[in-house]
């Protein structure tokens, strides 16, 4: 029995109320999830020095430092395949099977990103995924091996998660007020939820998102240095 078919009754024979108008501002509709993570400058300096300094799979590594560079959904990074990437041309290319709002998304890659990547592929370029699990080549790393790593770098729970990445890019480029929201957003594939707005969104924002990307990662650069200016 539903609060629908409940109201379906009233002004039927069933029904002379309406048995779900007590409930009315009791239900509440499903908020999207609040993962935690670092929005201030000096803590997410902190936190790529702990980066740097960690002492686990180097794979792991990498992997944790293309989430603050490219602030991607973990598990498109995660399962992300090596012919994906155009390294020469700068540019990953998330096919629409592995998006989340089911269309393809181009990521530009700075030149941090790309020094990164060849890094990696010097240990998994013969095979599919970037990542592989340490267990089996055909799987792809889990998202408890980037959580577990914020945890041995001291961060808890409540503090980083590797879903984290997306919201603090999203805080600090918003606040640096260099960047047009749309391109920020269209950076962390959300899709408009206002059908109009959607409809005049324009474009990509591509050649902004290029100089937004190369700007984030000269960012990090100095965040991790220090230089909070």
């Amino acid at each position: 029995m539903n609060a629908r078919w409940l109201r379906s009754t009233t002004g039927s024979a069933r029904a002379d109320t309406d048995p779900t108008f007590a409930l009315r501002g009791a239900l509440t509709t499903p908020q999207r999830k609040s993962w935690a993570a670092l929005t201030e400058p000096k803590a997410f300096g902190a936190l790529l020095r702990a980066i740097d300094g960690f002492e686990g799979q180097a794979t792991t590594t990498a992997a944790l430092k293309l989430l603050a560079l490219l602030f991607p959904r973990p598990g498109e990074l995660r399962a992300a395949h090596w012919s994906e990437f155009k390294l020469d041309e700068e540019v990953w290319i998330v096919p629409e099977a592995r998006m989340k709002m089911r269309r393809p998304h181009r990521v530009p890659l700075s030149k941090q990103a790309v020094a990164i990547l060849k890094d990696v592929q010097q240990l998994t370029g013969h095979g599919t995924l970037v990542f592989p699990s340490i267990r089996s080549v055909l799987c792809p790393m889990s998202e408890n091996t980037l959580n577990a790593a914020l945890r041995r770098l001291g961060f808890t729970k409540d503090e980083m998660t590797s879903h984290g990445f997306r919201a603090s890019a999203s805080s600090m480029l918003n606040e640096s007020g260099l960047w047009h929201p749309d391109a920020i957003e269209r950076q962390l594939a959300h899709v408009e939820e206002n059908s109009v707005r959607r409809a005049y969104a324009r474009g990509e924002h591509w050649d902004e998102r290029v100089r937004m990307m190369t700007w984030w990662a000269d960012r990090l650069d100095e965040l991790r240095a220090g230089n909070l200016k």
